[in-house]
């Protein structure tokens, strides 16, 4: 029998801070959430007295590629991913560089640790980054980019990330052992079905997990460890290693969509994963990230980027079996509806999420403001449910 961990089963405390108070304050439970189902996880509330991680002009990196010493993160800080190590947070960003002007440059993931989950410090160079390696072909320029981290049940770390050469996107991984250096291991579903994947656009792997205590373990399935994937429609990958990946595929030979984008939805452009999925007692819990084409519910136009909350079946993580049909997140302050660059170009109306946290008695994700921003948001689950 899997250990399973339960979320919110219909009643939750009001969210910290809701009150003036500060996060971690004794706050009183209303009778419901009415916006997050009984297999669900909320409500979130923005922590404002948290740090906002955006572009530091002043970080300076040798790069192996170049040979010049550049501004590695003066151009966005985005799309974070966290674990909880020795009663730290450590937070994985994809940061951006100008090297290519205003609309793209080269993305490197940097690292930034907290003792108190709201305030950090940085590392002072990229801890994964395009080098002069076996994956320069598919790094760069575009480089390493949104990362998400599990754990093994060897007490490794494993990273999903996304080599972007500046025109396709393929899902790679890398370990660790200390979470500041990292080996690549090369594209994550490059291999099989004899490699008709190896040139499919690919990204967002959110590996299947149980949670014990602040650790997130990649959790073993029917034999096999379990990985959602790709931003229009959720598919699904198989290992037996966590760093080689089979597509899971349908009696046709194609790749299985598992959680598909929704017309006239809040995901009708864009479903992606989100931070790891973790097994609870009502399922195969996950936060995924949902686009639509303007929200006239939110007085937003273009594409707005939300984040929802789906459940799956715990002995067959191919079938859904709970959906918000609204989402649990979304745009509303300026940080998030306006890139902090806008002169420069970038992404509006964004709120991304890769993380999520069990830290301090707390949840808490970090989530990425209109491609420019790294903010968070908590909430203290009530004891007992």
């Amino acid at each position: 029998m899997m250990k399973t961990t339960g979320l919110a089963a219909g009643a939750a405390v009001m969210a910290p801070g809701a009150l003036g108070m500060p996060f971690g304050g004794n706050v009183e439970a209303p009778a419901k959430v009415p916006d997050v189902p009984a297999w669900g996880l909320g409500p979130f509330v923005r922590d404002d007295g948290a740090d906002h991680l955006g572009a530091r002009p002043e970080s300076v990196f040798p790069c192996p590629v170049t040979g010049k010493v550049i501004p590695w993160e003066n151009k966005d800080v985005l799309c974070a991913a966290a674990v909880v190590k020795d009663g730290k947070v450590f937070l994985f960003y994809r940061a951006e560089d100008k090297s290519r002007g205003a609309s793209w440059g080269t993305s490197r993931i940097g690292l930034a640790v907290s003792e108190d989950g709201r305030h950090f410090k940085r590392h002072p160079e990229p801890v994964l980054y395009p080098d002069n390696d076996f994956m320069k072909e598919y790094e760069w320029p575009g480089g390493c980019q949104d990362p998400r981290v599990a754990q093994a049940a060897d007490g490794a770390y494993v990273m999903t990330y996304t080599a972007w050469d500046g025109q396709f996107a393929r899902l790679c991984c890398a370990t660790s052992k200390d979470l500041y250096t990292w080996t690549k291991h090369g594209l994550a579903i490059g291999t099989c079905h004899k490699g008709k994947y190896r040139d499919f656009w690919s990204k967002s792997g959110a590996i299947v997990c149980r949670r014990e205590g602040s650790r997130f373990i990649a959790e073993r399935i029917n034999g096999k460890y379990w990985m959602y994937f790709n931003d229009t429609g959720l598919m699904l990958a198989t290992s037996d290693n966590l760093t080689d990946w089979n597509v899971v595929e349908d009696e046709t030979g194609k790749y299985l969509t598992v959680l598909p984008m929704r017309p006239g939805g809040i995901d009708s452009v864009v479903t992606e994963g989100g931070p790891p999925a973790f097994l609870t007692d009502k399922g195969i819990f996950m936060i995924y990230n949902a686009g639509a084409n303007g929200r006239p519910d939110l007085g937003l136009t273009g594409i707005v980027w939300a984040a929802a909350q789906a459940l799956f079946d715990p002995q067959d993580p191919s079938r859904l079996i709970g959906r918000m049909d609204h989402d649990f997140f979304h745009p509303e302050r300026d940080f998030e509806i306006r890139h902090a660059g806008s002169a420069e170009g970038g992404n509006s109306n964004v709120t991304f999420i890769e993380s999520l946290v069990w830290f301090k008695g707390e949840w808490r994700f970090y989530y990425g403001c209109a491609d420019s921003v790294v903010a968070s948001a908590a909430y203290r689950q009530p004891a007992g449910i």
